[in-house]
This record gives structure tokens, sequence and C-alpha cells, in this order.
């Protein structure tokens, strides 16, 4: 179990994730973050760009599974319309809920990875578990508290081990 605020690896966008760089790091598992990661906060269901990645994971043998720390019912709502299963209120950065989805699911940590917007939630409890962690950028920051949060989280961003940004 590491404590680490470093994610493995950095992509612009969720859809950045493709599922031959998954299956070449062995994860059969890849747990999503909701709120800033498949959608933007309010919105209230998936893009179409998120369906058309969703089937593609899918196609390829990727589980996907949402893991968010949300108490409302827009996680089942998204859940739901991608085809996948869900936990909401995870308790992220605890382990809880991606272990949870592990078991449900019957994959290992190292057949596991968490895709998400936050270094003190997500990136924490993927590092916790002992699972792949995996950094988006946040889709829209909508309000102060937010920018805040991610500001402090710059620097933990910036020494993300292996960043797959595109460089244009």
């Amino acid at each position: 179990m590491s404590f680490s605020l470093i994610a493995d690896y950095s992509f612009l966008k969720l859809t950045d994730v493709s599922p031959e760089f998954l299956a070449k790091k062995g994860v059969k598992l890849l747990l999503l973050d909701l709120d800033n990661t498949i959608s933007p906060y309010g919105e209230a269901e998936p893009s179409e760009e998120i369906m058309d990645w969703a089937g593609e994971m899918h196609d390829k043998g990727i589980t996907l599974f949402i893991v968010s720390n949300t108490k409302k019912p827009r996680a089942g709502i998204f859940a739901d319309k991608m085809g996948i299963p869900y936990i909401k209120y995870a308790k992220k950065p605890s382990r809880y809920g991606l272990r949870e989805a592990m078991r449900i699911t019957g994959f290992t940590e190292k057949e596991t990875a968490l895709a998400g917007d936050q270094t003190f939630t997500d990136v924490l409890a993927a590092n916790r578990a002992d699972v792949m962690s995996i950094m988006v950028e946040p889709i829209k920051l909508s309000n102060a508290f937010l920018t805040v949060r991610y500001w402090l989280e710059k620097p933990f961003r910036i020494l993300t081990r292996n960043d797959f940004r595109s460089r244009s």
C-alpha cells in the first residue's frame, strides 16, 4: 500500500486511454471516476464520444466499472447508459470502493487501474489499493473550489512518472 500522490500515468482526457495501452500493461479492469473524468459535473448522461470509447473498451475485452464518491443517483444513470456496473459513495481516497469493485468482478490488483481527475481522491485511492493510477485532466472547472483544488494538485500532476499528454 502506497500513500503516493503521484499517478503512474497521465492523459489529457479519458478517451485518450486506449484498450491497447491497458492490455499492454496487463489491465483488464478499468475503474472510472465519474465527475470531471467521464463527464462534467451536472451532465445528465454520457456523451457520444464516451459511449463510443466504452464500446471500444468492451469490444477489446476491457471491463469498465464506475467508482464514484457521489451519493446521488447520477452514477447509476451513467452506468446504466454505458452498460457497466458501478459503486456510489466509494469513499475515495479509501480503498473500500476499489476493493469492492475488484471483489465483484474477480480481478486482481495487478489487473486493475483507476482513471480519475483528482490527485487527493482518485490517485491516492488507486495507489493505496495497489492498482495502477491514471490521471486525466478535469473536463471543466466549474467553480472556485475546484479551481483551487486543482491548483493545489498541480505539483503532483507535474511529477507524474509517465506522461502521455499530447505535446503539440
